[in-house]
């Protein structure tokens, strides 16, 4: 490790002999300086690893200097030198936060050695620190795989937001890791320690959902035997993800607008409003502000929500990650499924970077499960992926003439060949049931024949076949 070293001594001599030793065997700065004063200075100004000083100098003593370079660079190590060793001067330079001390006269082979040891033990200490931020890091964010600009961006505002009380809004297509990013901002949060309530607003009925959130009372409707707690009430001190609260219809949009800007509600049938403590963050999958035009979604409760936005990318935004999100997906479910898949061939790799993946990173994670639980050997290939296809002919975007082409040339070609060798195998697969096909290729009936239309695929041409 190269590091930066300031040596202080009155005597110039010293200084001298110092800085020939270092420097002749090492490729450290040395800097030098006589007085303990402009010293001071110069360590006000610059950082040092590390400050070996003569302990008695006429303006300032190395005990004083010591207290003074803690006190400014508390991560600076210093080593004391002394022509009066005593076990007394030891015992004060230590207490006082020295590294080491050094007594007078001294070999040059005790410098070096202590100043390696200095310099070692700062590495040692930087790699710990790192390593605990990682492991941090690692907690808060077990799930959200990525290193592109865009999911270090994200990573890096989830830690500024997270402690604070605002109110979150993450948008993006599904699939996208949404839950995911809610999840790293609890566990990030103050109130980790606390339950982190999810209510699905896409899954509970209209007619029960308020019951769900806000709870009921005994009789408050057919079937309300008993009192109920709502998830408002479960998620008191800690935080309430709302997942797809684009799907609220309007009157509970009121409701919700209510705790939100009061930080109250009535229980279903109750007469008294309850406080609730809560960090609220929703989640869409929607355009709320077309929403908005669409009278869909109340305006006042959007600017409420939306106090922090995250959006987050479509995996065909960054595809840079999908390598990572492979290998990531493979060892989660060798794992589970005591597999020893070690790898995956390159061109099952180029097929998972060529597709648009509408379903994003939940149909990646998909097409990867049903990889490795087909995996006949320890590493995946493309028929391991794509199980439909019954022959051998080699995919046409694997042709060797693709390399020769510009970069954003090769990158359509690959995409539109793609798209119609997947769809007419899905299609042939299904005997021409588009939505069958849409259901086994993850993605949306419409996406689907929006797909076929543009490549022109006729799904009565497989329809022909059936006997």
């Amino acid at each position: 490790m190269k590091g930066r070293i300031l040596i202080v001594d009155d005597e110039k001599d010293m200084l001298a002999l110092l800085r020939r030793i270092i420097t002749g065997k090492t490729e450290h700065d040395v800097m030098t300086e006589s007085d303990p004063l402009r010293a001071i200075e110069m360590i006000h100004r610059e950082p040092f690893n590390l400050i070996i000083t003569d302990l008695k100098m006429p303006k300032m003593d190395g005990i004083a200097l010591l207290e003074e370079i803690k006190r400014i660079q508390p991560s600076s190590d210093v080593i004391i030198m002394t022509a009066y060793a005593t076990i007394e001067t030891a015992v004060e330079a230590t207490r006082k936060g020295a590294f080491d001390y050094i007594a007078k006269p001294f070999r040059k082979e005790r410098i070096l050695l202590t100043l390696r040891r200095a310099l070692d033990w700062q590495a040692l200490a930087r790699e710990n620190v790192a390593l605990r931020q990682s492991l941090e890091q690692q907690k808060a964010f077990p799930s959200i795989v990525g290193s592109s600009l865009a999911m270090m961006s994200i990573l890096s505002r989830i830690k500024q937001v997270a402690k604070s009380m605002a109110t979150i809004l993450i948008q993006g297509e599904s699939g996208t890791g949404k839950e995911v990013v809610a999840k790293a901002i609890h566990a990030y949060s103050d109130r980790r320690d606390k339950p982190l309530v999810t209510i699905d607003c896409t899954a509970i009925p209209e007619q029960i959902i308020e019951s769900e959130l806000f709870g009921h009372k005994k009789g408050a409707f057919t079937g309300a035997w008993n009192d109920k707690k709502g998830l408002v009430e479960e998620a008191n001190k800690g935080t309430l993800f709302l997942d797809e609260v684009g799907e609220l219809n309007t009157v509970m949009q009121a409701k919700l607008l209510r705790l939100l800007q009061e930080g109250e509600y009535k229980p279903v049938g109750g007469l008294n409003t309850r406080d609730a403590d809560i960090r609220f963050v929703a989640a869409t999958n929607h355009d709320l502000r077309q929403r908005i035009g669409e009278k869909k979604f109340r305006e006042d409760l959007f600017y409420r929500l939306n106090v922090i936005c995250f959006r987050l990318p479509a995996l065909r935004e960054r595809r840079e990650d999908i390598p990572l999100l492979v290998h990531h997906f493979v060892e989660k479910y060798s794992k589970l499924n005591n597999r020893d898949i070690r790898d995956i061939e390159p061109k099952a790799m180029s097929m998972l970077m060529a597709r648009e993946w509408p379903g994003n990173v939940r149909q990646l994670e998909n097409v990867i499960e049903r990889g490795v639980i087909l995996c006949q050997s320890d590493r995946i290939r493309l028929e391991d992926l794509m199980p439909e296809r019954t022959d051998s002919r080699p995919l046409p975007y694997f042709n060797e003439a693709i390399y020769g082409l510009p970069f954003r040339e090769a990158k359509e070609a690959v995409i539109k060949a793609f798209h119609r060798e997947y769809i007419q195998g899905v299609l042939q697969q299904n005997r021409g049931n588009i939505s069958r096909a849409a259901d086994q290729a993850g993605v949306q009936r419409q996406y689907l024949h929006r797909i076929m239309k543009h490549e022109k695929i006729d799904a009565e041409e497989f329809k022909k076949h059936v006997t």
